[in-house]
């Protein structure tokens, strides 16, 4: 079958690879250079544990303060307010107790088997030595901080998550580099693997790929008799058998002349790395403080402090008072670390419900976009239904695109 699959991060790569692999003709169409590609800039854990929706009846509580606050781990990006209150109707919907309890199953069904995929994935392709295998921390501040986790900890449970609850002294002695009373107690993933290097890793994937990459955007598509005619905005228009929509948070603009709406918007997250040794980090494994709003990751020569939420402004530059927001935090933990050597803000596509949008839109035309905080987590399994799905294979119902019919 002759496919083309429309982007070239995490999940268009590994969707790409699974398709080129089964034999399929397969062309990659994206921009060589996407300096928002949220695939290398994110805190790099394949996070299983992840089963909770942005969106909760805790959200929906301090939705105020959350989005009015331009200091808090999740704001509105002011500019795009208008355009966005449609969204975020949506997103208060999916934030009440029933839809975030269906949402919370619907994830945790998706990420039950993302470790074993990715531990094979990245063996067939060569990086099994960018990742390790220490686990991940939730660090909480203050004691109320510890007791309020008890219900996020039994939640995670119920889904067959293992989480160790950590005193303040066991926190301290698994991540000695954090300083002594600044930390209440924490949670411990201990089946959480992380990476050393998410662009590395993505290269691996890439240099696998039997396809040609063609670089551009892509400005229009349209039926053409059994398959698909692509536009370019080079002038050329190509044509395949088949289309996968992979292009992240630009997806949307792609399907709405298609009379597809699906809500889509940007996450606009944020990092900051500091340049070090990996043996003279202040952490060894990815240390969260739900708190801030943001991972501590220790990478392949830096530590990267990578998080937050903004939601709206895909065309718009960054917010510097965010990269501010994230260096105060940063050092009201670690207020030693050197000036930091680069900041980078990536677009994550975002649903309402948090759930990705996989599965056939239209015949040929398939979806694979709206991971949110969980692309990288999912790449593998994504790429696993979109190949079930160009072969009319069953695709979980709460992944489909037409659940937004």
């Amino acid at each position: 079958m002759e496919i083309i699959v429309v982007g070239a991060g995490i999940i268009g790569q590994t969707t790409a690879r699974r398709l080129s692999m089964a034999g399929h003709s397969v062309r990659v169409v994206a921009p060589r250079s996407e300096p928002h590609m949220a695939s290398t800039g994110n805190a790099g854990t394949i996070a299983s544990y992840a089963v909770d929706p942005v969106g909760t009846p805790d959200v929906l509580r301090d939705i105020p303060r959350l989005l009015f606050d331009r200091s808090s781990p999740l704001a509105i990006h002011r500019a795009s307010a208008l355009r966005l209150a449609p969204w975020l109707l949506r997103f208060l919907r999916q934030s009440l107790p029933v839809a975030a309890s269906t949402n919370r199953e619907a994830l945790a069904d998706l990420l039950k088997t993302a470790k074993a995929e990715w531990l094979e994935l990245a063996q067939e392709v060569g990086g099994a030595g960018l990742f390790r295998d220490k686990g991940a921390i939730y660090a909480f501040d203050t004691e109320a901080q510890v007791a309020a986790a008890k219900a996020m900890i039994s939640r995670r449970r119920a889904t067959q998550i293992s989480i160790d609850t950590l005193s303040a002294s066991q926190l301290q002695s698994l991540e000695p580099g954090l300083p002594s009373d600044r930390f209440a107690g924490g949670a411990l993933f201990p089946a959480t693997l992380w990476m050393t290097d998410p662009a590395s890793m993505l290269s691996k994937i890439s240099a696998q790929v039997v396809a040609e990459h063609i670089d551009a955007s892509v400005t229009a598509l349209q039926p053409k008799g059994a398959g698909w005619s692509v536009t370019l905005d080079t002038g050329k228009t190509l044509t395949a058998q088949a289309v996968v929509i992979a292009a992240g948070a630009w997806s949307g603009r792609l399907l709405r002349p298609l009379g597809l709406r699906i809500p889509l918007t940007a996450e606009r997250g944020y990092h900051l790395e500091f340049d070090m040794p990996l043996d003279a980090q202040p952490v060894t494994r990815p240390v969260c403080s739900p708190n801030l709003g943001f991972y501590f990751t220790p990478m392949d020569g830096r530590l990267r402090a990578a998080g937050t939420v903004e939601l709206g402004g895909i065309g718009a530059p960054p917010s510097p008072h965010r990269w501010t927001r994230l260096e105060e935090g940063v050092r009201s933990v670690f207020p030693d670390l050197p000036p930091p050597s680069r900041r980078w803000m990536g677009l994550r596509p975002s649903i309402p419900d948090s759930l990705p949008v996989i599965g056939p839109a239209r015949p040929g035309l398939i979806t694979a976009f709206g991971h949110g905080h969980i692309g990288l987590t999912l790449a593998p399994l994504t790429a696993e239904h979109v190949e079930n799905a160009l072969h009319g294979r069953a695709v979980p119902a709460s992944s489909h695109p037409n659940r937004f019919a």
